[in-house]
């Protein structure tokens, strides 16, 4: 999951054009869900420590701060010694000079103003050819100035465990938020664009990656409706406040019909009696609606009639819940034609995505359908000969069957040599500082990068646990910083994120004289500390992390990333690490596929960098590392038993991921079915009178599932909250799932013969798709990457050639 300033639930739905690639990207629930379900270790026996710590592998990879990174997650002691702060001076938050104290975000959104009405009226002002020819630079940095302060404010004022902290930098957000609101309404900024593009003698003087900027920024301008006359853009701006307060709070009320099942406890029959006892009382179980015992419950209940009182309160959203929902539809649809579109989906599509319009993502959707069709009815027949040994009679399978008779099949599964296989017996071969060792070993097989940690100085992390690693380079040295959040605390989010805290950007040595300059005239003020910089490249970075450019005259700033996750802490010192679940592994691989990407796409250009690209592409490299996490070379790396060093029997994680695919035909059917519903409710229906989000629903169910449809009565897309945040893009999670296969069947081989582990396939993929951000046309690298000419110019028939794909069985 990426996450960076410009949430969904707070933008206005039009996108400001500043930064509409600031934006969260959320997996489906019920699979993040699955992600993040973990069974808690125990203690095999007392911790012993190993001094120095052995290489997993035989390969020659014995460096000190290989050791260094698994002990710093591992061994709390040695991280107390590590992170022990000397005496040196206070930094600022992330190292940004401005960030010593909490009061220094209105410090730093205040000089970040000035400096952005600065470059507004240079823009304003470009007469020459010159002056155009700088246009797309200076709007590139305008966003890298107002996005330093958003992204990091964003971050603190919802990880931050200071509450001071938290609400100054909530103000420094507003502050340069609402500022942002007025250049939407500067037309001025469009014309002046539009009139460099528009002029040969600009355009041929700008790279491939320029003219990529310019065309997102000219499109975020006529999606807000900036060209329009007054009157529009005043409704324009009044729908999307309303857009983004009714979003908000559809995604954040979602309630079911009936909040409660009160059943008699031996109805319960089959359900973990431990769980089911605590829910008791008097003899009746009282079961929340939206809660994972219902959820439990709908797996393991015997009973059929207990199953279907079950899934009908589950699957039953208020109907205050679904008219928020049509509500939202029908304002998005008013916005869109406002703007000049068809329709809604019609709009978002338009905006660095892949698939450019509703019709390519149909086409993908029913290609793939097609393509799944014969698995799922595969999966669905054997849950009906499932329910026939129990019911002989049983000429179909009811909809409240297949989540219980899924379960059934699966046990068989779980038991390995008589006994439960399940995560605690794989966890001891997952410490936390294990992987992270893994993951390095990984990076630098692939791409010639390792994890170092770093020592924080006084004032530079947020919370003790947090871990600083830089990033280094054979070749290029230092390449980004990398700040770990990995323990469960009670004030964090349980959601495991990657978030971008500052984008790569170039800097020229003009840039950096401005600066200084800027930083050594700042006026005398009693009341504010300004920092004091050594130099211009200091000046130009705000103190924060920067390399030199091979030609010497300019600098790039350096990503500086967040990872964020709620593991378990380790136990105190002489005891056992933090150890994790193999779905926990797969999470932190996950999260660190968009780091990687991040780190990779070191492009000159802020607005393209990084995971700044196509948002259906954006999943890519992530869940490619999945692939990674379940590989039997990769794993030969570093899983070995936190005590004993003995490595992984690859069978037992070759068992789980078989057990998690068993019914992946059904789960997909599922998963293609609400991307068509997100299409749908996105479409032209919005605004027909007799618009109705059920029966589309159920209509779409009938039409394309092959598992039993959601009976009248029920009205679950009252529940899907994704429909806010995605709006018309929920079939990127299918796109990337079925792109990321390609990659790792194409590019590595399926991990045969440890291709997983071959410099050659990493350095493939980062220099035809990783290394451009969102700097090159999508279809040209993954036309580059999988060897597919015909993909390289994109359209319906690319999106229905990826559907075909599918996804395979195992």
């Amino acid at each position: 999951m990426i996450k960076a300033a410009a949430r969904l639930s707070q933008w206005p739905q039009g996108q400001r054009w500043i930064c509409s690639t600031c934006r969260r990207l959320r997996l489906p629930h019920d699979y993040r869900q699955q992600r993040r379900s973990f069974a808690t270790s125990r203690p095999i026996a007392p911790w012993v420590k190993v001094q120095p710590i052995t290489p997993a592998s035989h390969a020659p990879l014995v460096r000190h701060d290989d050791a260094s990174l698994r002990a710093i997650f591992d061994q709390p002691d040695f991280w107390a010694e590590f992170s022990r702060v000397s005496n040196g001076p206070r930094v600022g938050l992330f190292r940004n000079s401005y960030l010593k104290d909490a009061k220094g975000f209105y410090t730093f959104a205040n000089v970040s103003l000035q400096k952005a009405r600065a470059i507004v009226e240079r823009v304003l002002a470009a007469s020459t050819v010159d002056e155009y020819r700088a246009i797309v630079r200076n709007l590139d940095r305008l966003s890298d100035i107002l996005c330093r302060v958003l992204d990091m404010a964003d971050f603190v004022r919802i990880a931050h465990p200071d509450r001071y902290t938290q609400r100054c930098a909530n103000s420094a957000w507003e502050m340069v938020y609402q500022y942002m609101n007025e250049l939407n309404t500067m037309t001025g900024l469009h014309d002046q664009l539009a009139a460099a593009m528009n002029n040969p003698e600009v355009t041929a003087a700008w790279s491939e990656e320029e003219k990529t900027v310019a065309e997102v920024l000219h499109l975020d301008f006529t999606k807000s409706a900036v060209n329009l006359p007054q009157k529009y853009r005043d409704r324009f701006v009044e729908l999307s406040s309303e857009i983004s307060n009714v979003g908000s709070v559809f995604a954040q009320s979602v309630e079911p019909e009936q909040d409660k099942l009160i059943l008699p406890s031996s109805d319960m029959h089959g359900m973990d009696p431990l769980q089911a006892r605590a829910l008791t009382r008097n003899g009746k179980v009282h079961l929340p609606t939206l809660s994972g015992e219902a959820a439990l419950a709908l797996r393991t209940v015997h009973d059929p009639e207990t199953r279907k009182a079950i899934f009908y309160a589950t699957r039953t959203a208020s109907r205050q819940s679904v008219e928020i929902l049509e509500y939202l539809m029908r304002l998005r649809y008013e916005l869109a034609t406002l703007s000049g579109f068809e329709s809604y989906g019609h709009l978002a599509l338009r905006d660095r995505m892949m698939a450019r319009s509703p019709e390519a993502v149909e086409r993908f959707l029913r290609a793939l359908a097609e393509n799944n069709r014969p698995r799922a009815q595969q999966e669905v027949a054997e849950l009906l000969l499932e329910k026939r040994k129990v019911f002989p009679n049983a000429s179909r399978l009811d909809p409240w069957d297949k989540d219980y008779y899924s379960d059934v099949i699966r046990q068989p599964l779980r038991v390995s040599g008589g006994r439960q296989s399940n995560g605690d017996v794989l966890a001891p071969f997952f410490s936390i500082g294990i992987v992270m060792q893994g993951l390095s070993r990984v990076f630098t097989s692939l791409y010639g990068i390792r994890l170092v940690p770093r020592q924080p100085l006084d004032g530079e992390t947020w919370h003790p646990d947090v871990r600083r690693l830089d990033v280094i380079s054979d070749t290029e040295g230092h390449v980004a910083v990398l700040y770990c959040d990995l323990f469960y605390r009670e004030d964090k989010s349980p959601n495991p994120a990657h978030y971008t805290l500052r984008c790569s950007r170039e800097i020229f040595e003009p840039e950096m004289a401005e600066a200084w300059e800027q930083a050594r005239q700042q006026p005398d003020d009693d009341h504010v500390t300004w920092p004091q910089f050594a130099n211009p490249e200091t000046a130009a970075t705000d103190g924060m992390a920067f390399s030199r450019c091979p030609n010497g005259s300019s600098i790039k700033q350096l990503p500086t990333i967040v990872l964020v996750c709620d593991f378990p802490r380790p136990s105190p010192p002489g005891k056992q690490p933090a150890l994790l679940s193999f779905f926990q592994v797969e999470t932190l691989f996950h999260e660190m596929g968009h780091a990687i990407h991040s780190i990779l796409a070191r492009t000159s250009f802020q607005t393209v960098s990084g995971t700044r690209c196509a948002t259906d592409l954006a999943e890519l490299p992530s869940t490619l590392m999945e692939y990674f996490a379940s590989d039997a070379s990769v794993l030969g790396q570093f899983a070995r038993h936190y005590e004993t060093d003995e490595p992984l029997p690859y069978r037992m994680v070759a068992q789980k991921v078989r057990q998690a695919r068993r019914f992946e035909g059904v789960d997909t059917e599922h998963q293609i079915i609400l991307a068509m519903l997100d299409q749908a409710l996105h479409s032209r229906l919005a605004a027909r009178p007799d618009f109705d989000s059920t029966e589309i629903f159920h209509g779409l169910q009938r039409t394309f599932g092959s598992a039993p449809p959601d009976p009248p009565g029920t009205r679950w897309q009252g529940f899907f909250g994704h429909l806010s945040g995605y709006g018309s893009t929920y079939y990127s999670y299918l796109f990337d799932r079925v792109l990321a296969q390609r990659v790792w069947d194409v590019v590595f081989k399926s991990g045969a013969e440890g291709t997983a582990l071959k410099r050659e396939n990493g350095e493939h993929l980062r220099q035809s798709l990783l290394k451009w951000g969102g700097g090159r046309d999508p279809w040209k690298c993954l036309a580059e990457v999988l060897r597919e000419e015909e993909l390289a110019e994109g359209g319906e028939k690319a999106m229905e050639m990826v559907g075909k794909w599918g996804l395979r069985k195992g």
